[in-house]
């Protein structure tokens, strides 16, 4: 079955005062939406890392709380881990990984750089002292699979480090009330929530555009070059957009163009983001949906007819901003969300926030007559044509080479 959702489990974590401190977040696919049915624990964490920050917007998944993502060993020392944006989601280690010194190593790299760093499912042992020491900073204790006489001694024995223990299944408010009068400072499990599961529509990318950005970005290709592929993909310029609000530096200045946002994201960070997103991608070819289509062609009408509006002709960035106009005027219809929940979810600058939602300004301006004369309502539109001093035949000049986009980046 083809994906047509973003799936992610969420289950919260609780301290002494039974308030919420972390949410995990966890693997859910169409075939298992409840439970997490894992092939391969790259694929899954690589879904859940995408899903987080390019299919929903963090705030939705964690509101001001923290996350934890379990992580695999490949996952661990792979650069792409670094995409995550620390002091917003941190790393579970799986207990499959090798504590070998390479990957100690990296642990205090990351704790360095200020992710929260937990063992999974741990069992006390002595080899993993230099862990317990300041750089680990939560152990997962279950309590369902560690025999109870097991869990006291662990308890006693990880008490004098500096870190915090994290009682998982906790399934009864007698095995809470125990599990705290034995130190634990951190609970999970069925008897505060079972996991939840968030979902919202998917928008599609093709494979093919994903892996031609790839090698874009292995052959350091100019940004110019890289923004014609975002070009390609609506949906894959909203997912940028979603993706620069997620990490941190996307919060600094408002967003004007999609180069403005490679920009702010950085082409490392977005390597990192598409090599996720190939393990976690589907294979819809997103260039033969119509309604893809008709978003590409109302973008790139927009940009041509930013050259001859006075309000916007001699802008350097207009034709980059009426594109970006263009393109998310049309999402919401597609993808079955609002205008205003789109623009709630990106940093967009007022020029575009105001053409979008009021059709104000001279970008406004440029909407309103691309949708008069979709709906051939040409009398009006030749109305603001007049009035803006731009002839009837240079627009349907812009028409003619919007409808030829698909040719013009290929």
């Amino acid at each position: 079955m083809k994906d047509s959702s973003y799936l992610i489990g969420r289950q919260p974590i609780l301290d002494r005062l039974e308030k919420i401190t972390f949410y995990e977040l966890l693997f859910r696919s169409q075939e298992s939406p409840g439970s997490a049915n894992i092939k391969s624990s790259l694929q899954a964490t690589s879904q859940v890392v995408v899903n987080s920050l390019s299919g929903f917007k963090i705030e939705d998944v964690l509101g001001t709380y923290c996350g934890l993502i379990n992580v695999d060993g490949e996952m661990l020392m792979s650069d792409s881990i670094e995409l995550l944006p620390a002091g917003v989601l941190g790393l579970e280690l799986l207990n499959s990984i090798e504590f070998t010194p390479e990957v100690i190593t990296r642990c205090r790299e990351l704790k360095s750089l200020g992710y929260v760093l937990a063992l999974d499912d741990h069992v006390y042992s002595s080899e993993y002292e230099e862990l317990y020491k300041g750089i680990i900073d939560i152990i997962k204790i279950d309590l369902i699979k560690t025999p109870l006489e097991r869990v006291y001694q662990t308890v006693d024995s990880l008490k004098r480090y500096p870190l915090k223990l994290l009682a998982e299944n906790v399934e009864t408010r007698h095995v809470y009330l125990r599990s705290r009068s034995m130190g634990f400072e951190l609970f999970q499990g069925f008897f505060f929530s079972r996991p939840s599961t968030l979902q919202k529509k998917k928008i599609s990318d093709s494979t093919h555009t994903f892996f031609k950005l790839m090698q874009q970005l292995i052959d350091d290709s100019d940004i110019a070059k890289i923004e014609r592929t975002f070009k390609l993909s609506p949906a894959l310029t909203y997912k940028l957009l979603l993706l620069v609000n997620s990490v941190s530096v996307g919060r600094r200045e408002k967003i004007r163009t999609v180069t403005h946002a490679i920009t702010l994201l950085g082409l490392e960070q977005l390597k990192r983001w598409v090599q996720l997103a190939l393990f976690a991608n589907d294979d819809s070819q997103e260039l033969d949906n119509p309604l893809m289509d008709m978003v590409a062609v109302r973008a790139a009408f927009l940009e041509k007819l930013a050259l001859l509006h006075p309000g916007t002709c001699t802008l350097p960035d207009a034709p980059a901003e009426a594109f970006m106009v263009g393109t998310l005027s049309l999402l919401g219809d597609c993808f079955g969300f609002t205008i205003d929940e789109m623009i709630e979810g990106l940093n967009l600058s007022e020029e575009i926030q105001n053409a979008l939602v009021r059709r104000e300004g001279a970008l406004g301006e440029l909407l309103t007559i691309a949708e008069l004369i979709e709906r051939l309502e040409l009398d009006e539109a030749t109305k603001l044509l007049n009035q803006a001093g731009i002839p009837l035949i240079k627009v349907l000049g812009c028409q003619s080479k919007a409808f030829g986009w698909r040719d013009a980046f290929c």
